[in-house]
């Protein structure tokens, strides 16, 4: 059976589907590499790029950034664009200056083996919605 989703625009108090990290943690079968402490933040919407430009040109606040660029630009931008984590796919690790970097913000990273399509399909299968269909 094939599920079809609409991709009419949803508004932020429409939102009731937030999804905390240890979820995202449990559906991508990730590694929490910086804060363990902080899987009961909630992502409003998933966002897939490697290309930074595109999160600062189309990322939202509230969105969990799924990328494979693993240098210290996505702390950086996800800084900057007010993302509530970064979860790192296909099995790519940033290097221990990136860590504790978002540390250092207090932005958790997460990683998996899991490549960025299954990964954004996995949390969009379970309610987390894209970026494109949130209005603020």
């Amino acid at each position: 059976m094939i599920f079809v989703r609409s991709l009419q625009p949803v508004s932020a108090e429409d939102v009731t589907d937030k999804m905390k990290l240890k979820q995202v943690r449990e559906i991508l079968n990730a590694e929490v590499i910086a804060g363990e402490d902080l899987l009961s933040k909630e992502a409003t919407m998933g966002c897939g790029a490697d290309l930074m430009s595109d999160v600062l040109a189309y990322g939202k606040p509230g969105s969990l950034l799924l990328t494979g660029l693993t240098n210290q630009q996505v702390v950086r931008t996800a800084e900057m664009a007010d993302l509530v984590a970064v979860c790192f796919v296909r099995g790519k690790r940033p290097d221990a200056e990136t860590v504790k970097m978002a540390k250092s913000h207090g932005l958790p990273l997460l990683w998996t083996k899991v490549p960025m399509f299954e990964s954004c399909g996995r949390l969009y299968k379970q309610g987390l919605v894209g970026v494109s269909e949130y209005e603020e």
